[in-house]
């Protein structure tokens, strides 16, 4: 069974991380998109709102399990025993970041990381960048999936 962990804060799920996980289901026989749990960093959405904006839009989705984990995300893999790891490369900038990690996670666990290229349309969108526009009340609504979307 090839298990893979997509993990991130989701805060909010954006219309970029379905695309990688969509890209993702066609890969893996279960797909495990575990939000991180980071204490020293706030969210704007509760762990609750953020696993239910990923369950509503995955409802019919059997490959997709939604968890929370805290900590280094090679030891919760090892936990779940996943053997892979999902991560979306937007830019050149998130390849050189996201390399060195699935280098040393590789060296130091064997876990292999798999990187998807974001689609053109959605390769600008950024959590950070949807939550700085929701804070200013800005249309955010086409940057996310309809779960995330309200009044």
């Amino acid at each position: 069974m090839k298990k893979a962990v997509f993990p991130g804060s989701f805060d909010p799920l954006t219309l970029g991380h379905c695309d990688i996980i969509n890209k993702s289901l066609n890969l893996f026989d279960e797909i495990v998109l575990a939000i991180g749990v980071n204490s020293t960093k706030e969210s704007m959405f509760s762990i609750d709102q953020r696993k239910k904006f990923i369950h509503d839009e995955f409802i019919n989705e059997e490959k997709i399990k939604i968890l929370t984990y805290e900590g280094l995300t090679v030891d919760f893999c090892k936990k779940i025993n996943a053997n892979f790891i999902v991560r979306g490369l937007r830019n050149p900038a998130d390849f050189e970041f996201e390399k060195t990690i699935a280098q040393t996670n590789k060296k130091l666990t064997g876990i292999e990381t798999i990187f998807f290229l974001t689609s053109p349309e959605t390769a600008y969108i950024s959590s950070s960048i949807v939550r700085e526009i929701i804070t200013n009340k800005g249309e955010y609504t086409k940057l996310v999936p309809k779960s995330v979307r309200w009044c």
